[in-house]
């Protein structure tokens, strides 16, 4: 479970608090609270949900459309990323080049997936950690633009490496969106109940 706070200049207010728990092999849910009022995104790996304040304060549950679920699916790739048996798992990785992100050498790798979708991941070529990743995204409009997520100030939680900063943005000179961990919880017991459709009026 990580636990911080979104930094975004889209945002109404500077800082909004977000809960994400994640669980094998690809469970996840995100909640995030603006203007004391709370919206979550639920995937069981399978289905996902959308689920929004409502009028007269009753939530509102909408469920992924067809778009959405391909990107949850595709973007699954579960706690352990992309490459940890990623063969068994069917996803194809090839070594494409080195490159300089943000003044440092990385290996450029391309992935892809077995939907067909792919990215790329640049890996520092000294520590062996993920410093960016790319991916195609569509926006509001529907068009499809690639967006750059950059992962920083990596700390180490339990003999594991974790960036507490992840910066997103579409590369089109906007401020970037921030999202900032401020803690870190390993192992929990999460209940699978906490990743189905909920249940609500």
């Amino acid at each position: 479970v990580w636990f911080g706070h979104i930094e975004s200049a889209h945002a109404p207010v500077p800082r909004l608090p977000f809960v994400l728990q994640m669980k094998r092999p690809n469970k996840t849910r995100f909640e995030i609270e603006a203007q004391n009022q709370i919206s979550a995104r639920i995937y069981d790996g399978s289905h996902g949900w959308k689920v929004r304040p409502g009028r007269n304060g009753i939530p509102e549950v909408q469920p992924y459309t067809a778009e959405e679920l391909n990107f949850a699916r595709d973007g699954q790739e579960g706690i352990d990323g992309p490459f940890i048996d990623y063969q068994a798992r069917g996803i194809a990785v090839s070594l494409e080049g080195v490159d300089k992100v943000e003044g440092r050498k990385a290996y450029r790798l391309g992935v892809k997936l077995p939907s067909g979708a792919s990215h790329h991941v640049w890996i520092d070529t000294q520590t062996f950690l993920d410093i960016k990743s790319d991916r195609e995204a569509r926006n509001a409009f529907g068009q499809t633009g690639t967006v750059s997520v950059y992962y920083r100030d990596y700390r180490t939680i339990a003999g594991l490496k974790m960036p507490f900063t992840i910066e997103s943005g579409a590369g089109d000179g906007k401020p970037a969106d921030r999202m900032v961990i401020d803690k870190v919880s390993l192992n929990p017991v999460l209940e699978d109940r906490m990743f189905a459709r909920p249940a609500v009026p």
